[in-house]
């Protein structure tokens, strides 16, 4: 009997030890590398549903610049506490115009602006103006922030409302979607 309790007790004392080995591999990773996010809201559908789970690079944007069609996770400029979910549309001194419901995007490299071809989101989808961001106005985009946009236009709370979002509030770029298990993969940027 002293055996079979001295057996079970090295067998509990093997599990604690991988439990508290691998515990300690997810808070590292946690803390240096991604952060879970859920998607709340349908700002982002049909890419991206209430209720979903994803992974946050924390760590690209330290070695590489956010892109145009990046799904960023950022600390909501108007209130740093709330954690929102948007589509990088428009890039640091670039200025951006909204008319006849598509983006206009003027850069150094089309300083006569080209339309932004937005093949992830549905036909027929309304790229409405709002207060920050109207019809037909061109806003210049200052050095070190972004414009975000949600793929659901008409139900999103977004850059066309309140402005811009500064690079230090970009928390990082949705990475892995990981729940519903069906779901489960890498998020893809889109190609402009």
């Amino acid at each position: 009997m002293f055996k079979a309790l001295k057996g079970l007790l090295v067998a509990a004392g093997d599990f604690m030890e991988t439990f508290l080995f691998f515990s300690a591999i997810l808070v590292v990773f946690y803390f240096f590398f991604a952060i879970p996010h859920e998607v709340v809201g349908d700002s982002m559908l049909p890419n991206f549903v209430n209720g979903e789970h994803l992974l946050t690079n924390k760590i690209l944007y330290s070695v590489k610049e956010p892109q145009r069609g990046d799904v960023v996770t950022f600390k909501f400029p108007k209130a740093p506490q709330f954690d929102y979910i948007k589509r990088i549309v428009g890039l640091p001194e670039e200025q951006i115009m909204l008319k006849d419901n598509k983006i206009y995007i003027y850069n150094k490299e089309n300083p006569e602006g080209f339309v932004l071809n937005e093949t992830y989101l549905p036909e027929g989808t309304i790229t409405a103006g709002k207060s920050f961001l109207p019809e037909g106005k061109k806003v210049l985009i200052p050095k070190n922030n972004y414009i975000t946009f949600g793929d659901n236009r008409s139900r999103s709370s977004d850059s066309r409302e309140w402005g811009f979002v500064p690079r230090r509030n970009l928390i990082g770029k949705a990475w892995v979607r990981y729940w519903p298990p069906k779901e489960l993969g890498l998020i893809k940027n889109p190609t402009y």
